[in-house]
């Protein structure tokens, strides 16, 4: 690796470690005024920042922060980036779990495609998959990779999903 590809690398790296940091502040101011306990856990995955809200015990109260669905999750998220936004002036690609809420549902997911791409491959046919957000997209278009057939998504926001190729 050439010093200046090294330099590159660690000042991505501090960036997205900076990220982070913002990013937890702003959940642990959020988590006082709503008057719930949960840890904060930063790391960061491949290019991006990666936040979690951790709760010891049950997690009852962090599980809130979920909502149905993640619903109330994927707009914790959204504002969680704006917040890094307006301290860095830069877009943000923060992924915000809570309660292992992502994790497991990437499990799931990933699962859903083997089982399309399973049925495209026995079928010959083309396999439409729900509609879903673009990280559960995301999630599906990589295990369909791993699997060794292309797919794509078709339709427009909220109603876009994934269709597995034969």
């Amino acid at each position: 690796m050439t010093d200046t590809t090294a330099s590159e690398s660690a000042d991505a790296l501090t960036r997205l470690e900076q990220e982070g940091e913002i990013a937890a502040d702003y959940l642990e101011g959020l988590l006082d005024i709503a008057d719930l306990d949960g840890d904060i856990d930063m790391d960061v995955e491949g290019d991006r920042a990666a936040v979690s809200i951790v709760s010891e015990g049950s997690g009852r109260d962090v599980q809130k922060l979920v909502g149905r669905d993640g619903e109330v999750l994927e707009a914790l998220q959204e504002l969680t980036r704006l917040a890094v936004h307006r301290e860095t002036g830069d877009r943000s690609r923060l992924m915000l779990d809570v309660g292992g809420y992502r994790a497991k549902k990437r499990e799931q997911l990933t699962e859903l495609g083997s089982k399309a791409v399973q049925d495209a491959r026995s079928t010959g046919e083309s396999v439409k998959l729900p509609p879903m957000t673009p990280f559960e997209r995301k999630v599906v278009h990589d295990a369909v990779k791993a699997e060794g057939l292309r797919s794509e998504s078709e339709g427009e926001e909220p109603q876009r999903c994934v269709v597995v190729l034969p």
